[in-house]
Order: C-alpha cells, then sequence, then structure tokens
C-alpha cells in the first residue's frame, strides 16, 4: 500500500474518509490511485487543491461504507469498485452494514493491489463474459427464517466471487478458523484467494502454460470434489509443508495456484507498505520475484517477532522453501502476461 498524506501533510489512510488534523474531505481515485483531499464544489462536485472534480459514490452517502471517488464527467452513481457487486446483505439489519463495510474495505484493497499490478479488472455488468462480481450475502445461520440456504460457502464460481456474511464477524471467523485447524484466516485473505480463481481462467493460457502449471501445481482436472472430500475427511498429507504454502493447498492443485496467488498479492502489498514506510529500502516493482521473496522471508520473521513480543500470534505463519518460490515464479509469470492484456493500466 502507498503512502498517502491530505494537502496540510497530515499522513491518512487508505481507508479514511476525513483528516484528522484539517477535517478535509477525503475520497480515494481509483484512476490515478491517490487520495485526494476536497471541498464541496457546488450541489453533489466537490473538487481538489488543482480544480479536479468528483462525486461522491453512493454508497458513502447512503450508508458510509465507501471513500473512494466518481469522476465529475461519469454519470455512474457508484465508485467503480462498488459496481462489482450483484448482491449484498439485508441493510435493513444493522449489523449487516458494519458488515459490508468491512467486506468493502477488504475488496478495495484487493482492488488497489490489482490495479497496481496492472492486471484486467472489469465487472460482469459492463463485461458479462470475462468481468468479475460479488455476492456478500447471508445464510440461515446470520439470519433465520430470511434466507432458504442453511449454509452459503465462500467461494468462485462462473465469474462470480461469493462471501459468507459471517466472515466479516471477528468472533465467528475465529471460532471457524479454530474448527477447521486454521493458522490464518481473514476477509481479505479470503479475496485474494478467489480472485486467484477468477485470475487463471481469464489468462486463456497457451498450451505450454497450461502444461508448466500441471508440472507446478499438479494435473488440474484431478476430480475436484473427490479431492476436498478426501481433504476435509483426512487432513493434508503428510510432509505437506514441503511442498505448499498451506495445508489447504495441498486439497487440488486449483486450490493450490489460488493460495499460491493469494500470497503474491499478500506479499507485493506489505512490501509496498513497508516500502513507502522506511522498513525496506526497495519497492516489489523494483526488483524481481526471486529478491521479494528473500526480503519477504527477513521481513516476515520480524514481524512475528513483533507480534510474539505483544503477545499476538505470528502476521505472516508460512514458510516460503524452494518449492513454494517456484510456484510464485508462476504466477509471476502469469500476472506478467495478463498485465500485456491491459496496457492502460500498466502504468500505475
Amino acid at each position: 500500500m502507498k503512502a498517502f498524506h491530505c494537502q496540510c501533510g497530515q499522513a491518512v489512510f487508505f481507508d479514511s474518509s476525513h483528516c484528522i488534523n484539517c477535517n478535509s474531505i477525503l475520497g480515494f481515485d481509483p484512476v490515478e490511485l491517490e487520495m485526494r483531499s476536497l471541498a464541496q464544489h457546488g450541489g453533489p462536485f466537490f473538487s481538489d487543491a488543482s480544480g479536479r472534480q468528483y462525486r461522491l459514490c453512493r454508497n458513502r452517502i447512503d450508508y458510509a461504507v465507501c471513500n473512494w471517488l466518481v469522476p465529475a464527467g461519469d454519470d455512474a452513481q457508484l465508485c467503480m469498485a462498488c459496481e462489482f457487486n450483484r448482491m449484498i446483505v439485508n441493510l435493513a439489519e444493522p449489523v449487516n452494514v458494519r458488515r459490508w463495510q468491512r467486506f468493502e474495505t477488504a475488496k478495495k484493497r484487493l482492488f488497489f493491489t490489482l490495479l497496481r499490478l496492472g492486471v484486467p479488472l472489469a465487472n460482469g455488468f459492463d463485461d458479462p463474459r470475462d468481468g468479475l462480481l460479488f455476492d456478500f450475502i447471508e445464510d440461515q445461520r446470520s439470519n433465520p427464517g430470511q434466507h432458504p440456504e442453511s449454509f452459503v460457502n465462500t467461494g468462485f464460481h462462473g465469474g462470480v466471487i461469493t462471501i459468507n456474511a459471517l466472515e466479516a464477524d471477528d468472533s465467528m471467523r475465529e471460532r471457524v478458523k479454530s474448527e477447521m485447524n486454521e493458522t490464518y484466516r481473514t476477509l481479505l485473505g479470503h479475496l485474494r484467494h478467489e480472485a486467484g480463481h477468477y485470475y487463471w481462467p481469464l489468462l486463456d493460457a497457451d498450451p505450454d502454460m497450461r502444461a508448466q502449471f500441471s508440472v507446478t501445481f499438479g494435473d488440474p482436472e484431478r476430480d475436484y470434489q473427490a479431492a476436498l472430500a478426501a481433504h476435509y475427511a483426512n487432513g493434508p498429507s503428510q510432509g505437506w509443508r514441503d511442498h505448499y504454502i498451506s495445508a489447504y493447498a495441498s486439497a487440488h492443485p486449483s486450490e493450490d495456484w489460488a493460495e499460491t496467488w493469494g500470497h503474491y498479492l499478500h506479499i507485493y502489498d506489505a512490501l509496498e507498505t513497508a516500502a513507502n514506510s522506511g522498513a525496506i529500502d526497495r519497492s516489489p516493482d523494483s526488483v524481481d520475484i526471486d529478491t521479494r521473496i528473500s526480503i519477504w522471508q527477513r521481513l516476515s520473521v520480524a514481524l512475528n517477532e513483533l507480534n510474539r513480543s505483544s503477545g499476538l500470534a505470528d502476521a505472516y505463519p508460512f514458510v516460503l522453501n524452494s518449492a513454494v518460490a517456484a510456484k510464485f515464479r508462476f504466477v509471476d509469470e502469469v500476472i506478467r502476461r495478463l498485465r500485456q492484456r491491459s496496457p492502460a493500466a500498466a502504468g500505475h
């Protein structure tokens, strides 16, 4: 994540809506990937110090769940990120507004990284064939009697990432994490992982890339449902740590790909944040993937020790060995090829 500042010089954050120093209205410009300090220009329009004009996303005006901006010349009521939502939770329930706000915060951090990487990013309404949509929905556990589904699975299918609303509840998510014997479970982690399921078929890989996928991750045509059933019934195979970034990655080659993709985004964002805060002296864009891995191995150990010093769990409870590094190199190549399909975004 980049470092952002208000026009008064105060440090602000990616999800900030107001400056605590000068009380300026803040909004994120997804075209330039910059935070704007705004003054109301007239009616629904706001302008920054250079005279650029914007409107606030309707989801900010009505629900205070978004801080992204809409260019003044755009007729859309929603910012580009909120336009990816197909279904959301019932907002008549106050708790769901809080859940949705957490979902939007995580989704927009995902989008920021995707925009920084320059990969294609279009919503499924504008691009029904290759676009992406999100369902953020409940089931009977969170809203008994109002939903026919007894259990909504978080996952990806047919261009739609579905996130169960309970993943935005810290207590429920920690409970599931404990029940599943996981070391890491976050809303942002889910979104990064599911984005991997979206991007691999979007690549339309050539035969050589598909062959390399099989060499790196395994046969993607292996029976998916049978593999997951075996994983949940028997747990990961013995020695999985020697080959996979997580236990779940060992369930099926498609999940190994998605887990590796998610961790690639995680590391890229964390290294960019570290570079902008002065913790490291090189940004992830300025070094190759092997150097990124080396820097992250050192930095993540320090982060884990800092957390332990504060009585907290490890910030990054994963090991990047040589087998995992090879998978990161493959993801890096996929992103390079995806970037070629989106030249306008590649300059960010």
